[in-house]
C-alpha cells in the first residue's frame, strides 16, 4: 500500500523542466502524507529533499519513506524507504535507492545511472547479482520524476482530456510508461484548510491491485509549488485515500483558504 502511493504521489504532473531559476521547489522542502484505508489511519509519507554531494557534484538528495502505524502496524507491518541522486538543472537520476519491507517482502535494489551509455546498472543487495539494462535518455527513477515532472512550463494550460506519458523504472526487470490525463481543477479540503487544485487521473494496470485501469484521482496544488494535495484509489479491496498533512520549506506561497 505505501509503495503505491509512493510512486503515485511521484507521479502527478508532466513536463519538461523549468529553468533553475523557475524551479517549483528548493532545499529544504519537506511534505507529510497521512493515508486512510477505509476508517483507518493505516500509515504516514513523507517526502524530503536536500542537498548533498554525489562524486564530487552538488546535487538534490530526495529521501520518501513511509510506515504503518496503529492497528495496522500490526496486521501488514511496512517500512518502505526510497531515495534519488539527481542533477539540479537537468534533474537526471544518478542513483536511487529501493529498501522496502511490506508484511515481509522486502526488496533491496540501487541503480546507478550512466547517461554516457544510455544503461542503469542494478545492484540485488539481497542476492548480490549485478545487471546493466539499456535505457532512455530522459527516463527517471519514481523519485527524481516527481521534482523533475512538477517543473512543467505548461501545467496551466493543459485542456482536460490531455494525455502525457513518458518511462519510468522502478523494479530491476522492467521499464514502464507512466500515462496522466488532466480533468480539470476543484477546491479540496485538507487538514491543512482548502486548496485549489488540478485533477489528474492516471492510467494504471488493473488486475493486481486496482480495480481498473481509471481507478485512481490525484490533485495537486494550482500553485507555483505543483506540491501534491490528495490520492484516491479504488482497490479490489476497500478504498484508500491519502492527504497533505503538514509541510515545510516551500519555494512559492501555498494559500490555505477558510481552515
Amino acid at each position: 500500500m505505501i509503495k503505491k502511493l509512493i510512486i503515485l504521489i511521484s507521479l502527478i504532473v508532466t513536463y519538461p523542466c523549468f529553468s533553475q531559476n523557475e524551479s517549483a521547489y528548493q532545499e529544504g522542502e519537506y511534505l507529510k502524507f497521512r493515508v486512510r484505508y477505509g476508517i483507518f489511519n493505516a500509515s504516514y509519507a513523507s517526502l524530503v529533499l536536500k542537498n548533498k554531494t554525489y562524486e564530487g557534484k552538488t546535487v538534490y538528495h530526495a529521501l520518501g519513506k513511509g510506515e504503518t502505524t496503529g492497528l495496522a502496524k500490526l496486521f501488514f507491518k511496512v517500512n518502505d524507504t526510497y531515495e534519488s541522486y539527481f542533477d539540479k538543472v537537468t534533474n537526471k537520476p544518478y542513483f536511487f535507492n529501493r529498501n522496502i519491507y511490506e508484511g515481509g517482502y522486502t526488496k533491496k535494489l540501487n541503480f546507478f545511472f550512466n547517461f554516457a551509455n544510455n544503461n542503469v546498472h542494478i545492484k540485488n543487495l539481497e542476492n548480490n547479482q549485478e545487471k546493466n539494462m539499456p535505457i532512455q535518455p530522459e527516463i527517471k527513477d519514481v523519485i527524481s520524476a516527481l521534482y523533475y515532472l512538477r517543473n512543467n512550463p505548461k501545467m496551466n494550460t493543459l485542456n482536460i482530456n490531455d494525455e502525457v506519458s513518458m518511462d519510468m523504472i522502478f523494479d530491476d526487470d522492467e521499464v514502464f510508461k507512466f500515462r496522466l490525463k488532466f480533468l480539470g481543477r476543484e477546491k479540496v479540503d485538507t487538514p491543512l484548510g482548502k486548496i485549489d487544485t488540478l485533477i489528474f487521473r492516471p492510467l494504471v494496470q488493473d488486475g493486481r491491485v486496482f480495480k481498473e485501469q481509471e481507478s485512481l484521482t490525484l490533485w495537486i496544488s494550482d500553485d507555483l509549488n505543483k506540491i501534491p494535495v490528495k490520492i484516491k484509489a479504488s482497490l479490489r479491496v476497500g478504498s484508500l485515500v491519502g492527504e497533505i498533512i503538514s509541510f515545510n520549506g516551500l519555494k512559492n506561497p501555498t494559500v490555505l483558504k477558510n481552515k
